[in-house]
């Protein structure tokens, strides 16, 4: 049975579907010696080369998915190279035999906390998608006196450059003399969105660290620049979300 190459190629942890299209466009993806098209049905019998690379063939059964937390550390980027040399996420992950791991969003290089990979590229489309209203929660330490009335502009929501956003909660948490920790929870994994919302009400996010994503929580056990697999039951739990 033939399918959008897109989906064959996220199967096998190419990419996400806008991934695999760059590719696409960019005349890097070859199925059967011939530059691939947008849109494209093929099949698992075709053979497909990435910038003349061959990519092996995979039967990955959907009880194969795997899915990797992983505690990001301030200075890491999320991209999978880098120009300037910086490390990445991708850094320290276990070696992948076929397929390759392809992040579930970003987090900038000034936020911390818990990433996940999968070697599902359809699955990660669909746990980023805004459609799966997936939470995200963050902690965070802010500069400055955080009043009610900011709390209120931040849940009830506010107009950024790309549109409305809003925390759907906030919770108060220790106090400094010079700042504040919150507990803050939202839905989408816009770019930099968490650190646009306070500097909105003029407040300056000093330190940032994602602790939730959907279901998933990021043990305390688990160390900065370390990762660990999800069990089969945990993935599944996953998988349906």
């Amino acid at each position: 049975m033939k399918v959008r190459v897109h989906k064959i190629l996220s199967q096998r942890g190419v990419g996400s579907r806008r991934g695999i299209e760059t590719l696409i466009r960019e005349g890097r993806l070859q199925v059967n010696g011939v530059k691939a098209k947008i849109g494209q049905l093929v099949s698992e019998k075709d053979r497909f080369k990435i910038d003349g690379k061959d990519l092996p063939y995979s039967s990955k059964a959907q009880d194969d998915t795997r899915i990797l937390m992983y505690n990001k550390k301030v200075g890491e980027i999320s991209t999978r190279n880098d120009p300037e040399g910086r490390p990445t996420v991708f850094d320290r992950l276990p070696t992948i035999k076929s397929g390759r791991w392809v992040s579930v969003g970003r987090l900038d290089i000034n936020t911390s906390g818990l990433l996940m990979f999968t070697n599902d590229g359809e699955l990660a489309n669909k746990l980023m998608h805004p459609s799966s209203s997936i939470e995200r929660e963050y902690v965070a330490r802010i500069q400055g006196r955080v009043s009610k009335t900011i709390l209120n502009n931040l849940v009830e929501g506010v107009e950024l450059e790309d549109g409305m956003a809003r925390f759907t909660d906030v919770q108060e948490g220790r106090k400094g003399k010079t700042n504040q920790w919150f507990a803050m929870v939202i839905m989408e994994g816009r770019t930099r969105e968490v650190r646009r919302l306070w500097e909105s009400q003029d407040l300056k996010v000093s330190r940032l660290k994602r602790v939730r994503y959907g279901t998933l929580f990021l043990p305390a056990s688990l160390r900065q620049g370390a990762w660990k697999e999800l069990s089969k039951s945990e993935v599944k739990a996953i998988e349906q979300i």
